[in-house]
């Protein structure tokens, strides 16, 4: 399971960075703290499905593309 939560993180700071996208950025869009996304691209933060759709529809992406 780890090691799923750590892909999903490096597959989103990836898609963020290609984006442009600060962590900060996609913090305001999401309306959560910048640690947060941190959290989520370092692994250390477990994303809800609901949290994966709303990366996602933030980053005009498919679900899928984050997994």
């Amino acid at each position: 399971m780890k090691s799923e939560v750590i892909q999903f993180g490096k597959r989103l700071r990836e898609i963020r960075l290609k984006k442009k996208l600060s962590q900060g950025d996609v913090a305001r869009i999401l309306a959560v703290h910048r640690t947060y996304i941190s959290g989520l691209e370092r692994g250390v933060r477990n994303p809800s499905l609901l949290i994966i759709q709303k990366i996602a529809k933030a980053l005009n992406i498919s679900p899928k593309e984050l997994l």
